[in-house]
């Protein structure tokens, strides 16, 4: 005969199970892992905003855009939504995190927002007269507060996300915005002067979007500066058919006046990130130097087991840049070079995975961060 008595303590949070056999084994499950006056350590929870350097699918799911392989075929094995042959770095920051790949936000089917949500859109600037997409920066944060506000009325009724306010409060918000703008300038005939003069209103609107998640109850951001404009191999190609001035090249090989305008918008973001900490209160503001990290790729590019570094793995046109607009990666009779686990530029303007695995680990290490704050230690504080 076996009698089962389950002895419940549930003060100590402790169970204790005894099986009365011929032979008297006892046997004493281990404690729960909670006690009663000890909480579980907080869930991470990452929002992100921002362009196709970090779109996990939000354009493909809301304009319906179709990406075509090779697109994906390093990990999806299929197009994923991704400007990119695999995984974007924010997919690596999420797997050493814990945490799944972030949905898009735009997505209707199969997705899950327990960890956060992605806003960002391929082809997004921060508004303005650049704006190429209807989805601008402005536009993702009221996206945002509006998915936190219909997640608080459909967590009352056991719905949804199941996010609660203490994991918005606790999220880390990350942006990595403003490279379309500034290529968006340039593309259009700015020069070098007129396109430096566009930045303060710029940065304005990044100040304007951490605000207003700031308002909404976020303490922990992220911002991220923007990368070398001038190492883009479409951005090359394009200058060398061009011709005329603004041509000259960095000792990488980088188009002198494209980086020199991006150095100018990290160094008003540097300021923002300063004046950030100063004025949202309880907040944590670090700032990521996005342009060491990717021109450091660049430079470096033998120490990272990379080559043709101005090179996009998949295009047209052949060396030196491999970039023909109109016949870009997806495109019929378009090929994908065979290494591009040894390649960064993936199709001209978007990173190889191979490449966003290097950024993804450097932004982790937090050298790149000011203050040196790592991501992990951000991510399990509470404000």
């Amino acid at each position: 005969m076996l009698r089962l008595l389950v002895v419940s303590g549930v003060a100590a949070a402790v169970v204790s199970i005894q099986l009365i056999l011929p032979s008297l084994l006892v046997v004493v499950l281990p404690r729960w892992p909670f006690s009663a006056n000890k909480q579980p350590p907080p869930k991470c929870v990452v929002f992100n905003f921002g362009d196709s350097n970090s779109d996990t699918g939000n354009l493909a799911a809301g304009a319906g855009v179709r990406l075509h392989r090779p697109m994906g075929r390093s990990f999806f094995g299929k197009p994923s939504g991704r400007y990119s042959d695999g995984r974007l770095y924010i997919d690596f920051i999420c797997e050493r995190l814990g945490l799944d790949h972030l949905s898009p936000y735009l997505e209707s089917s199969g997705v899950s927002f327990r960890h956060g949500a992605n806003f960002a859109v391929a082809g997004a600037t921060t508004g303005g007269a650049a704006e190429g997409t209807p989805f601008s920066l402005a536009t993702q944060v009221r996206q945002f507060r509006h998915f936190r506000r219909r997640t608080a009325s459909l967590r009352r009724r056991g719905l949804g996300s199941g996010i609660a306010m203490l994991e918005f409060h606790n999220a880390v918000y990350t942006f990595d915005i403003g490279q379309n703008d500034l290529q968006a300038a340039f593309t259009a005939g700015l020069s070098y002067h007129r396109v430096v003069d566009t930045i303060p209103a710029i940065v304005t609107r990044i100040n304007n979007a951490v605000t207003m998640v700031h308002e909404a109850g976020g303490r922990k951001f992220l911002l991220y500066n923007t990368g070398p404009l001038g190492c883009l191999p479409s951005m090359l190609a394009r200058w060398s058919r061009r011709g005329g001035g603004g041509g000259e090249l960095d000792g990488a090989g980088c188009l002198v006046e494209l980086n020199g305008a991006a150095r100018a918008f990290n160094e008003q973001l540097g300021r923002l990130c300063g004046e950030l900490r100063g004025k949202l209160a309880n907040a944590t503001v670090v700032c990521v130097d996005m342009y060491t990290i990717k021109y450091g790729l660049v430079a470096n590019h033998t120490a990272h087991g990379f080559s043709d570094p101005l090179m996009a793995c998949c295009g047209s046109g052949g060396p030196p840049y491999n970039y023909r607009a109109g016949e870009t990666c997806g495109s019929p009779k378009v090929k994908a070079c065979a290494d591009g686990d040894r390649r960064i530029s993936w199709d001209g303007l978007h990173y190889t995975e191979a490449a966003n695995r290097v950024v993804a680990d450097d932004i982790l290490s937090a050298e790149y961060s000011d203050p040196p704050l790592q991501l992990q230690t951000l991510c399990a504080s509470t404000s």
